[in-house]
């Protein structure tokens, strides 16, 4: 009989120890791994936590919301009501001298009225929803790469905008509150928002838009909701139709004005276009821009050149001519870092040319 080896014994004893030993490593691992999970989430979570402090303090900081010294804070509100004042009597400047000469006497005076201040607060209040901003930062970076902003705003609810009051609206077509007509098409219409300012005035309202949770909304508002190659063969047409700042968001912005033409009623048929300015065209296609196909170049370095530019360059090759402009804020709701967004609007009411034709020049 062999002797047993005892050196290979006590080695195999050690890589292979005995079933209590490795339950109680086991366990001991799993123990060791659980801690390490609940530090991680505890550190997680202490850094959560600390990035919304910081913001608060910032925010409240930058607002002067906290602070302590009654002088300081009154001194700090009559500094930002002060410079909120001088920032909105801005929006509205024009220099009529420096229009082109057949836009001078056609230039309307806007102001700031009690719906556009409205709006604003709301915005404001909207803006210090800290936890609803978070959520919303969040959500809007995830889908960014994958849908457009506009769909992401509808899913969200958020980002309404604001172009016009329903004093202004009035003001530019010269109409009184009472005045009723049959048709409005609002191309580009978005949430609705500034459709229902308009929507008043008519027995039938009809809408445009490309993004479906912008649809929705249109849709629970009981606009009737139009493909956008399917309201020029409606087989009527409209009596008013809106264009609000989509002209610089068109693929083929002349095809574009040419149909709003050929689809306004003859002789009273009205085109609202509003227009970001300085005008730079891009698309946006599935949360990427990119330059349309038709580029339409606006000249001029101030406000009046391009508007005057727009007037002799691009409408009149439309066949359109212009019979008011006004300069209006183009609003949006804010975020957690600002309480509104604000763009430079040139609001136009146009109509079709009297010799009725169209240049291609």
């Amino acid at each position: 009989m062999e002797t047993p080896n005892v050196s290979h014994i006590s080695l195999a004893s050690l890589f292979d120890p005995p079933p209590e030993d490795r339950s109680r490593r086991l366990h001991s691992d799993l123990l060791s791994i659980m801690c390490h999970l609940q530090l991680r989430t505890l550190v997680f979570g202490a850094w959560v936590l600390a990035y919304v402090a910081f913001l608060l303090s910032v925010r409240r900081m930058w607002t002067g919301k906290y602070v302590r010294s009654p002088l300081v804070r009154s001194l700090f509100a009559n500094m930002a009501s002060d410079s909120e004042a001088t920032e909105t009597q801005e929006w509205y400047q024009c220099s009529p001298d420096l229009l082109g000469e057949s836009l001078r006497p056609l230039f309307v005076q806007s102001h700031l009225d009690s719906d556009t201040k409205a709006f604003l607060k709301r915005s404001v209040e909207k803006s210090g929803w800290l936890f609803t901003q978070l959520y919303h930062s969040l959500v809007s970076t995830v889908l960014s790469a994958l849908v457009s902003r506009t769909s992401i705003n509808g899913f969200l609810g958020r980002g309404s905008m604001f172009v016009f009051s329903g004093e202004q609206f009035q003001q530019l077509l010269q109409i009184d509150p009472e005045w009723r007509a049959e048709r409005l098409l609002d191309l580009g219409a978005g949430d609705g928002g500034v459709t229902e300012v308009m929507g008043k005035h008519f027995k039938e309202v009809y809408a445009t838009e490309v993004s479906a949770p912008m649809k929705w909304h249109l849709q629970r508002r009981n606009y009737k909701v139009l493909g956008i190659d399917e309201w020029p063969q409606t087989g009527f047409r409209y009596d008013v139709i809106s264009c609000l700042n989509l002209l610089d968001r068109c693929d083929d912005p002349l095809h574009l004005l040419r149909d709003i033409k050929r689809s306004l009623v003859p002789n009273t048929g009205r085109l609202i276009l509003a227009a970001v300015l300085p005008f730079q065209p891009y698309v946006e296609v599935g949360g990427r821009w990119q330059r349309p196909t038709e580029h339409l170049k606006v000249k001029g370095k101030t406000w009046e050149e391009q508007v005057t530019n727009m007037s002799d360059k691009v409408f009149r090759r439309a066949g359109l001519e212009v019979e008011a402009v006004t300069r209006l804020p183009y609003l949006c709701e804010g975020d957690m870092y600002n309480d509104y967004y604000v763009l430079d609007d040139a609001v136009f009411v146009l109509r079709a040319s009297e010799n009725g034709e169209e240049s291609s020049q």
